[in-house]
């Protein structure tokens, strides 16, 4: 019963095998069908008409003519990929921009609309900011996107010629990593050595400082420490997941288990010491970087939608080499509250960055207008550079492959949709209103004969949960081996009380405050719920959060003409107040707004 491994990530072994996108029917109404639903209604061909507009696509038609910065034909990549991987038929777009592309490639492979004709830079002068590599990788996930769902040969065949150029012209390693996990993907897909080999040896020369010095330092491209020294992920946030990623390709095909131990170790750190509330990374506007260690200011957060869309692709890479189920819940984080979150309801507008504090209201951005800021607005229709918008798409379009795993002996339930499953010799109906309710109700319409193991993710969040009635430990994965048989059903219940949650004292911006989580939720309040300026709200944490919202007090000002005082403070504290909580991921969809996650504690 088990379908052919189809899924955006088809490692050769590893502890879990993948599970194919079609083998897991995400019903119409759940949290992700409907978000799903959108992505084919309204972001992918917002993304489209967008891309025409700018003149992207026209790129490809007169590149000689070319607009935009050096790394838009990678927005047009990443749209492929996600057409491909759709549910829906969206041959027609497949077909013109194929042949778009097609018609822009050279005859030793090579593609590129922003190099290597009269005006332009030469071919592969810039390896800081040339993002052809980068831009290749893209062209090859849509080529693998297109094998493995069958939609375009011609895609196929475009992306192999573009690989064998690269593999042959063997340039320097590019500023911007993404063609390492883009041909082992496609090694796996064709079995053509050269491809790993090409890959491996771009992550081995990573870390030399053979790239050209920047006033952004070498850790910005990741080529300040070889891959297998570094402690952290540093430097460039996107960049750094993408490498990590490729990393963690090229150790399972090779069996490098120090390479990938490296990974782990600095994903690990990175995680203890570097990642923001709801899974957000990168702290730094200026280079789009990771800070120091429990540097996370919250209004200052960037978090980019991208850096969201590479963790998710990164933590689900090291689950399925590793098996270690915890992945599943940093994937479940960033889901819920960075993917979820960069959206608009009807997939017309998107963040880029994500604040965790909005100290002044958003503001509004004509649809007929690209935004130039990153960071602080609200979502906008598109922005001068515009990658996590196709980024986006492309993880949404293929995101059944990311939430189940299998094995010889049976399946993994990583994540908690309405949906049906068919894997690991099982087929089971899993019905949930997740993340709104915490029951999970898991029953077996078909199992091969013999014992099967079903494994179901317990969140480290999740204490008090209970697997048919009986407690069960928050933070492991609970396993069930038996005889199934059709009719079977098992009922994990998650415990969704809204719950304060602490920050580490060492991280400064934050310190004296606490946030409230629901379930896998990050919550946070918005001043459309409040009567007062959000930075003067104090939280009583005497007393419990509530399903829907906080008490607390606002301070209100004295008139003291000087901020700083030998004790205590020159703010008068209200009355106590209540105010309303929402989902992060629903903030700023309701008009301006202030927001903040953090609040700061009414001390006695």
């Amino acid at each position: 019963m088990t379908a052919v491994e189809r899924g955006p990530v088809v490692p050769s072994s590893g502890a879990f095998r993948p599970v194919s996108p079609e083998a897991v029917r995400l019903r119409d109404g759940g949290f992700w069908a409907d978000r799903r639903a959108v992505n084919t209604s309204g972001v992918l061909p917002h993304a489209h008409a967008w891309l025409d507009r700018m003149g992207w696509i026209r790129n490809f038609r007169e590149p000689e003519r070319h607009v935009g910065r050096e790394f838009t034909d990678s927005e047009i990549y990443k749209l492929l990929e996600a057409y491909c991987w759709d549910d829906a038929d969206h041959l027609a777009e497949i077909d013109e921009l194929t042949a778009l592309v097609a018609r822009a490639q050279e005859r030793d492979g090579y593609v590129g609309t922003a190099h290597g004709r009269p005006g332009q830079p030469a071919r592969w002068s810039d390896p800081h900011f040339g993002h052809e590599l980068y831009c290749l990788g893209h062209l090859i996930q849509a080529g693998v996107a297109a094998a493995r769902t069958g939609r375009s040969p011609a895609l196929v065949s475009v992306a192999r010629r573009a690989a064998d150029h690269v593999a042959g012209a063997d340039p320097a390693i590019c500023g911007h990593p993404e063609i390492e996990t883009a041909l082992v993907e496609l090694y796996r897909v064709t079995g053509e050595a050269r491809y790993l080999e090409t890959a491996a040896a771009f992550v081995n020369r990573r870390g030399h400082r053979t790239l050209p010095e920047h006033e952004f330092g070498w850790a910005y491209f990741l080529d300040d420490t070889p891959v297998r020294e570094a402690h952290s992920l540093r430097g460039h946030a996107v960049r750094a997941l993408y490498l990590a990623a490729g990393a963690v390709d090229v150790a399972v095909e090779t069996g490098d288990t120090e390479l990938l131990a490296a990974v782990v170790r600095q994903f690990d750190h990175t995680l203890a010491r570097r990642t923001y509330l709801t899974g957000g990374m990168g702290s730094r506007h200026q280079d789009e970087s990771f800070g120091d260690d429990f540097v996370l200011p919250p209004d200052r957060a960037y978090s980019e939608t991208c850096a969201g869309v590479a963790t998710v692709m990164l933590a689900h890479r090291l689950l399925l080499a590793t098996g270690d189920m915890r992945y599943g819940d940093i994937v479940e984080r960033v889901l819920y509250n960075v993917v979820a979150t960069a959206i608009a309801d009807d997939g017309r507008a998107f963040f880029y960055a994500h604040t965790l504090h909005q100290r002044t209201p958003t503001e509004f951005v004509p649809a007929d207008r690209a935004q130039l800021r990153f960071g602080g607005g609200p979502r906008a229709p598109f922005f001068e550079v515009s990658c996590c918008l196709p980024n986006v798409a492309r993880l949404l379009a293929s995101l059944p492959g990311y939430l189940v795993t299998s094995t010889a002996e049976g399946v993994q339930l990583h994540q908690y949709a309405d949906m049906d499953v068919r894997a690991g010799g099982l087929e089971l109906d899993v019905r949930t209103r997740y993340p709104d309710h915490g029951d999970i109700v898991i029953t077996v319409r078909r199992a091969d004969q013999g014992e099967r193991v079903l494994s179901l993710r317990v969140p480290g969040w999740a204490e008090g949960a209970t697997l048919d009635g009986r407690p069960v430990e928050a933070g492991t994965a609970v396993r069930i081996r038996r005889d199934f048989a059709a009719g079977d059903t098992v009922v994990l219940r998650l415990p969704l009380t809204p719950r304060w949650t602490w920050p580490d004292p060492r991280i400064d911006a934050v310190r004296g405050c606490v946030a409230v989580e629901a379930g896998p939720l990050v919550m946070c309040v918005e001043s459309l719920d409040a009567q007062e300026n959000l930075d003067h709200l104090m939280v009583d944490t005497a007393v419990a959060p509530e399903a829907t919202a906080v008490k607390g007090r606002f301070a209100q000002s004295t008139g003291a003409r000087w901020p700083y005082h030998r004790t205590g403070t020159d703010s008068a504290i209200g009355s106590p107040t209540v105010v309303p909580l929402v989902p992060y991921h629903r903030w700023a969809r309701r008009g301006p707004a202030t927001m903040r996650v953090w609040l700061p504690v009414l001390t006695p």
